[in-house]
């Protein structure tokens, strides 16, 4: 079974950027669906953006034009480029891998504020 490890979140000013990463222990070529969600305190954990091993991608509707999922099969990552960040973004962000039966990391905290 695959392993994640989730990078590159922190603190950061209002219409700043930030990049996370999504590290997995082994291929994802074959791997149809990955992605992120976020869960702030107190809220349930919401789809952030999602893509598949085709390059399709789905993102939430208050993210897009912001925030682009990537994925990188080379080195086994996937990423959220997070542009113009808002306060209400700031949250846990949680990476996953599969469909009918996911596997999820850790989790990493963005912080918006000034």
């Amino acid at each position: 079974q695959v392993q994640l490890v989730e990078s590159g979140g922190g603190l950061v000013q209002p219409g700043g950027s930030l990049r996370l990463s999504c590290a997995a222990s082994k291929s994802i070529f074959n791997i149809y669906s990955m992605g992120w969600y976020r869960q702030a305190p107190g809220k349930q954990r919401d789809l952030v953006a999602t893509i598949t091993n085709s390059g399709g991608t789905v993102y939430a509707d208050s993210v897009k034009g912001r925030f682009t999922i990537s994925r990188d099969t080379a080195k086994n990552t996937v990423y959220l480029q997070m542009n113009s960040l808002k306060s209400e973004d700031t949250a846990v962000y949680y990476c996953y891998a599969g469909s009918a039966v996911r596997t999820w990391g850790q989790g990493t905290q963005v912080t918006v504020s000034s």
